[in-house]
């Protein structure tokens, strides 16, 4: 005997298939979306893969915090993206302070090219070990610079390493830091 479906019983399970499979697609089309943002936030949350925190609160908190005799040094790199025509470099080398210490660095782009450009950085700090206690209060990163034909601009980086690196022992040799900026092209 030949079995035979019950019609609405298949029709209304074909349409609760269909529902969630278009859920499952829209909720894939978001998280690809919000994918970027989401993962940039947490490596500043965390330091991970040598992107230094974000201290929003520490332009008032930094000057609380203990100043080591341990003396560290920063150095600064720059690069630009290749269809990205500025010339971009730090204002100094490097600097040589003590542990907890604010500082104040510039890093100068100049557009080379005859028409206006809009450019944004991302940076990362070497090596990645030593990303979590570096804490940037400001700087120019993920931030669109519109440089006109000509225009130079210095741009400043405040920053701090945290007196608790010295509580980590995975970091005692450590007595460099490199922050490095990338510039690219925005796209319009």
């Amino acid at each position: 005997m030949a079995r035979t479906c019950d019609r609405p019983s298949l029709d209304r399970r074909n349409s609760r298939l269909a529902l969630v499979t278009a859920a499952v697609v829209v909720g894939m089309l978001g998280l690809a979306y919000a994918s970027a943002p989401l993962y940039r936030l947490f490596c500043q949350v965390t330091g991970y893969a040598g992107t230094p925190k974000i201290n929003a609160g520490a332009a008032t908190n930094a000057y609380d915090l203990p100043i080591l005799s341990r003396e560290m040094t920063v150095r600064f790199d720059s690069t630009t993206a290749p269809d990205l025509p500025w010339r971009f470099e730090p204002a100094q080398k490097s600097v040589r302070f003590k542990i907890g210490e604010e500082n104040l660095v510039f890093y100068r782009a100049t557009n080379v090219s005859d028409e206006p450009i809009v450019g944004t950085a991302t940076f990362n700090v070497t090596p990645f070990k030593a990303a979590a206690y570096f804490n940037k209060i400001e700087c120019f990163c993920f931030t669109e610079q519109r440089l006109e034909p000509g225009q130079t601009v210095d741009m400043p980086v405040t920053f701090f390493v945290d007196p608790a690196i010295a509580d980590d022992h995975n970091l005692d040799e450590v007595q460099e830091i490199t922050l490095s900026y990338t510039f690219f092209k925005v796209k319009e």
